[in-house]
């Protein structure tokens, strides 16, 4: 994967346990462009690779804006940013991807963010300001403390914004109890913790004219039913090597051990990161960011977490 060397340029407090940090090249010049709901890995001196969500105007691409929420139950990414990812210091970050596209074409949009799932949805909410379209934002967290970024919010439309503070109001949001009023033919796209997730989910089921699109940061507790793990033959079409990949082991880390180096990050099948295309075979897919059309397609394949239908699976690798 290819890699961009970034300096901290600044770095501000965004809201409670969340720092707001602004990348520039350190070889100066402009950054590759991305489009609302685009993420980059940031590569940490301590080995970590964590994903963020890129938040900052992408018509200025000298610069990246990135927030990150201390996690005190993570696994020590966001302590290291928050602990050692001081202004001036310099790191390594991937091109953009984007798993959680903002779609053109729909009637409305309705954004929806809990937490520090504000960061894709700021950049959407950006978005649909600058071009007219009709948009609204529902914006929920703990306390007005923990909210991030609402004075940029304000400084767009705040006919459009609701908000929802726990501490205020004495309790969560209440999706099911019809507090929040979805338009037909809305396009919901929702960043947060998983009960807001799951919350908004149910919500769009019950409704048909609703499509939703959901980012998740981490992999959703109620996974789907998978079917049990096989064994399958990976074959390599650069080499022509034939792998086996045993029960209880990914294709990732068996094509690992047997010499292999390839690009990956979450190992979650949550950024795309390791994925490869597909020759022949039928993939059996347990990742969380391809769409159902390129599931149908079978052409790719997170190799972190999915599988192989067939005896044998044929990769482009």
């Amino acid at each position: 994967m290819d890699r961009i060397a970034v300096q901290v340029w600044r770095r501000t407090k965004a809201a409670t346990d969340v720092i707001h940090l602004g990348l520039r090249p350190t070889a100066g010049g402009r950054l590759p462009p991305f489009d609302p709901g685009a993420h980059v890995d940031l590569f940490l001196a301590n080995g970590l690779v964590r994903q963020y969500s890129l938040l900052g105007d992408p018509d200025d691409l000298t610069r990246y804006e990135v927030a990150v929420a201390r996690a005190p139950a993570g696994r020590g990414g966001s302590a290291f940013v928050h602990d050692e990812t001081l202004e001036g210091s310099t790191l390594e970050i991937s091109p953009p991807r984007n798993n959680f596209p903002l779609k053109p074409g729909a009637e409305r949009y309705l954004l929806i963010a809990g937490g520090i799932g504000i960061t894709p949805i700021l950049a959407m909410a950006r978005h649909c300001h600058r071009n007219g379209l009709d948009w609204r934002l529902l914006y929920l967290a703990r306390s007005r403390a923990h909210a991030a970024f609402r004075d940029v919010l304000d400084g767009l439309d705040p006919m459009r914004l609701q908000f929802h503070f726990d501490d205020e109001k004495g309790r969560f949001f209440d999706f099911d109890g019809g507090e929040l009023q979805v338009d037909e033919g809305s396009a919901i796209y929702c960043c947060g913790p998983d009960p807001v997730m799951r919350s908004v989910a149910r919500l769009a089921v019950a409704r048909p004219s609703v499509t939703a699109h959901f980012e998740w940061f981490s992999p959703p507790p109620e996974a789907p039913a998978q079917a049990p793990d096989r064994s399958f033959i990976v074959q390599l079409a650069a080499s022509g090597a034939s792998i086996e990949v045993p029960e209880g082991r990914s294709i990732l880390e068996t094509l690992e051990a047997n010499g292999h180096e390839i690009s990956c990050s979450c190992r979650e099948g949550m950024c795309r990161t390791c994925e490869a295309t597909v020759l022949e075979g039928v993939p059996d897919h347990r990742d969380y960011v391809l769409s159902e059309e390129e599931r149908k397609q079978g052409r790719s394949i997170i190799i972190c977490v999915s599988r192989s239908q067939t005896p044998v699976l044929v990769l482009n690798l």
